[in-house]
């Protein structure tokens, strides 16, 4: 049999102790059998591993490969300027894995929370004496001695038990405090069982002693700790998508590495002229600066996000934001304020407003505010008035306010538990010793058999519980939590079984209000096509209720599934029921949610969680994006999520995914800014190997514009604030890329072409006017050559400068952007000015750059084709607009007016 099965008596033999405790001699037997009383950590790879690791992912790898290629060409060609190349990309692979590394230690300390939640020293009798011991050193069948206020260290079952009420909320999600008695119990759920306490719980009221049965992994505790260390959170869509990207890059350099090897052998080069060549061509095809602008993009989205409440523990988690398909939300204190109110009573066979009871009905239902006057575990804080259980909060603040204040001594308690729903308080009052009982209807209703009735207690038959049960019924279905309040004098002494024989007195209907902005953010998601599920520890009528007054739910007849009815169901026919348009799931457990993730994720939904007990950490970390609440949430919870909401509101999560939309979006910007230039810094290099004329652009001066110029001006795309339309669509697919065709042909064939033709132009600009002819071999140091190269690399930038304002919106034209709206691009540009002009007009510049000043005629030069950029990139957007962008936009737009018309 089960321990809470058993009687006092035979727990104690079962373990081979007794009310005297374990002797001395037993324990460090036991220890030694069982282990310490801990939660176990996973074994940690080590830190040094973990740093290495940072700099060998399949990016870092390229760049390493980049960097070494470099350098063999410097050993072959000294003098090119491949060393210094070499030495930026080690730079830029220190830096990424240095930052990288630091998130990543910030974000794994889940199990160190949970280590924190269990006492130090305990009380405990061994050989007949009470005696401190620590936490960790407590064997199976010690005797625990407990008292308000401690914190239980291990699984225990209560020998004697006086007044005993623990909180239960960080293993099983129940808010309200719980009985604890030492009677043996029926019940086969062992956390449900009335003579359990379970670890990492708190003893809220009265004292007892308890027998410890289960100490470290082997307690209820550490099965969740254990559930959370062995569940693997797979990578976020945008490691995915970085990865992809990383082999992408890979191919494409080495692809066209190989073509021109090729190349270079057809047109009679050396071999070593051609793999030369073919180490030029595969470096400056890998964008250097493409870490770093992801990197701090992300960064700075994270401050966005913190500012809209949302506190994103890991960088990648910006992004699956924006992916989010489901969000599954609990409802109390998310989607409702978590601040109950009496919204109305049932009295004298009536419905009432509480502020409808006036000094004239105040003698009819004395022993109905009493009841509600008496609280049981609330505590008045100077400045911040009554703090505690916000039920109890609700009934002694509408008690006061209708002028009962008292203070009877309470003298005896039949505790509240999941299995009788109900408590009972004895008290003396002037009237003598009174009972006064609250809890659900259909537990108290049975113990009745009296009604007060305008200030006279009448019998209470058949049809009057009838009328009871219906407005029941007409609360619940208005979102309320419901309460019946019963009482009875008692004789003295009190008998042994005093809940019988009691008059009722009235039913409390209490709201909690839905949050006024969750309305319309379940309208944005909506329009996002975003689904939202509630998941909820309340009955099915109020979780409806709650969803009706938020529009979450719509319909007549929406899916409601049970825990029960969870527990019946398997993985396929899950799946299928998540099909539902409209769904809530009811009286479920947070232990369940893990289940309902597992479903979703396997129909290739990315899923966002909230949850905030210990219960919840597994579902929090299995989640693509877990949500823990910031104020409500225990320190397990937030440690396993990866967003932590500061103010525990709903809203505020639909604020964060419209920051994690535009991130994807800001991403594909600052990519096709890079890459653009990738085209000018590859084409001079071509027209150098095979049309035998003078690098028009060195190693350095590549360098210059990779990580210097445009840098800034990519961060600055990186941190857009989000597209008006941005929560107009649906979420992307999870077969979207970050690089598709669409991207390639713009930033390859359009806008780098451009470029290329307008830096090769000027750099034969400046060669025309200085003389040069075709086949003249100029020297690295030449005046002319100097200037020439100096043009290509101001055209380039200069064209960069115009190719930020184009990549700031992908389809609308620059006249319907505001194009002064991003300070960090504004700041950019003026950079890029400032750093052109540098390299162009001072002594040291041109020495570090291999520059030479040029005159305003190359400037002037120049201009056309940025101006002819510009009106060729608004002629191929007015063209996308036209025959793809209209139809797209307008259902979404009808759609958000219809919606938010109704609020």
């Amino acid at each position: 049999m089960k321990i809470h099965h058993l009687s006092p008596e035979e727990a104690l033999d079962s373990l081979g102790s007794s009310m005297n405790g374990l002797a001395d001699a037993a324990i460090e037997g036991r220890l030694h059998e069982f282990g310490f009383n801990r939660i176990e950590e996973s074994k940690k790879t080590s830190a040094l591993l973990l740093f290495a690791q940072e700099f060998l992912h399949f990016f870092a790898l390229i760049l390493w490969l980049a960097a070494g290629l470099a350098f063999f060409a410097e050993s072959r060609q000294p003098g090119e300027g491949m060393a210094t190349l070499g030495y930026a990309v080690l730079g830029v692979i220190a830096i990424n894995g240095c930052f990288s590394f630091w998130q990543r230690h910030q974000a794994e300390q889940a199990i160190a929370a949970l280590q924190k939640l269990l006492p130090h020293q305990v009380k405990v009798i061994r050989d007949g004496e009470l005696s401190l011991v620590f936490a960790d050193e407590l064997v199976p069948g010690d005797l625990l001695v407990l008292q308000e206020g401690d914190n239980v260290p291990a699984d225990c079952r209560l020998l004697e038990a006086f007044n005993l009420r623990v909180n239960n909320a960080t293993i099983t999600g129940e808010s309200l405090p719980k009985g604890r008695d030492a009677q043996v119990s029926d019940v086969e759920d062992i956390s449900q069982s009335r003579n359990i306490l379970l670890a990492g719980t708190s003893v809220v009221a009265g004292e007892g002693k308890a027998l410890v049965f289960a100490t470290g992994m082997h307690t209820e505790f550490g099965k969740i700790a254990h559930t959370l260390k062995t569940t693997v959170k797979g990578q976020s869509p945008l490691q995915l998508q970085i990865s992809r990207l990383s082999r992408f890059v890979a191919l494409l350099a080495l692809l066209l590495g190989v073509v021109f090897f090729f190349i270079g052998q057809i047109i009679g080069l050396t071999f070593w002229e051609n793999f030369m060549f073919a180490i030029g061509i595969i470096v400056a095809n890998v964008p250097e600066g493409l870490l770093p602008t992801v990197t701090l993009s992300l960064a700075m989205a994270t401050q966005r996000m913190a500012k809209r409440n949302a506190l994103i523990r890991n960088l990648p988690s910006v992004e699956t934001l924006g992916s989010t398909t489901v969000i599954c939300t609990d409802k109390t204190g998310t989607l409702t304020q978590n601040r109950m109110a009496v919204k109305q009573l049932f009295l004298d066979n009536q419905y009432w407003q509480p502020e409808q009871l006036g000094s004239d009905s105040l003698q009819h239902h004395t022993a109905f505010l009493a009841n509600a006057a008496l609280c049981h575990s609330l505590k008045h804080v100077e400045g911040k008035g009554l703090l505690g259980d916000p039920m109890e909060v609700a009934l002694v603040s509408m008690a006061h306010e209708q002028g009962m204040r008292i203070d009877y001594p309470k003298i005896g308690e039949v505790p509240f538990d999941t299995d009788r729903k109900r408590l009972s308080t004895i008290h003396n009052t002037p009237q003598g010793k009174m009972l006064f009982c609250k809890g659900a209807l259909e537990m108290v209703l049975p113990l009745c058999r009296h009604i007060v009735m305008h200030g006279n207690v009448e019998p209470l038959g058949d049809a009057g519980r009838q009328q009871l049960v219906n407005a029941l019924k007409t609360l619940a279905d208005q979102g309320l939590r419901v309460l019946a309040f019963a009482y009875r004098p008692l004789s003295d002494p009190v008998e042994a079984e005093p809940e019988q024989a009691l008059i009722f007195s009235g039913l409390v209907g209490l709201e909690d209000p839905p949050r006024p902005e969750v309305a319309d953010a379940i309208a944005q998601c909506h329009i996002a096509g975003i689904k939202v599920i509630m998941i909820t520890g309340d009955h099915p009528h109020t979780a409806v209720a709650i969803a009706r007054q938020i529009d979450l739910v719509k319909t007549e007849n929406p899916k409601v599934i049970t825990g029960d009815r969870l527990k019946k169901l398997t993985g396929s026919q899950l799946q299928v029921a998540l099909d539902a348009p409209e769904i809530i799931f009811a009286r479920v457990g947070a232990d369940q949610k893990m289940l309902i993730v597992d479903a979703l994720q396997r129909k290739k939904h990315v899923v966002a969680v909230t949850g905030d007990g210990v219960n919840d950490a597994p579902a929090l970390k299995k989640a693509d994006i877990g949500i823990a609440m910031g104020k409500a949430g225990t320190d397990v919870a937030k440690e396993a999520a990866d967003m932590i909401l500061l103010d525990d509101n709903f809203a505020s999560i639909v604020a964060a995914i419209e920051e994690g939309r535009a991130v994807f979006d800001n991403i594909r910007k600052f990519l096709t800014y890079i890459l653009s230039s990738n085209i000018p810094e590859l084409i001079p290099y071509l027209a150098f190997v095979l049309c035998k004329i003078p690098l028009p652009l060195t190693i350095i001066q590549i360098l210059a514009v990779d990580l210097g110029t445009d840098m800034l001006p990519a961060l600055g795309l990186g941190v857009e604030k989000p597209d008006a339309s941005a929560m107009n669509k649906a979420p992307r697919s999870y077969k979207e890329t970050l690089i598709d065709w669409r991207l390639l042909a713009r930033a390859y064939g359009f806008l780098g072409l451009l470029e290329a033709l307008a830096a090769m132009a000027a750099f034969f600009f400046v060669l025309h006017r200085g003389g040069w002819d075709y086949g003249e071999i100029l020297s690295n140091h030449h005046p002319l050559y100097l200037q020439a190269t100096t043009a290509c690399l101001t055209a380039i930038i200069m064209m960069q400068i115009a190719n930020v304002f184009i990549c700031k919106q992908r389809q609308r034209g620059l006249l319907a952007t505001s194009i002064l709206d991003n300070k960090l691009i504004l700041s950019g540009i003026a950079l890029e000015i400032a750093l052109i002009l540098t390299i162009v007009y001072t002594p040291w510049g041109n020495a570090l750059f291999g520059t030479a000043p040029i005159d305003i005629k190359v400037w002037l030069f120049t201009l056309p084709f940025v101006l002819g950029m510009l009106l060729l990139e608004e002629f191929r957007k007015w063209l996308v607009r036209r025959f793809t962008l209209f139809p797209v936009l307008v259902k979404p737009l009808k759609l958000r007016k219809r919606l938010l018309s109704r609020h």
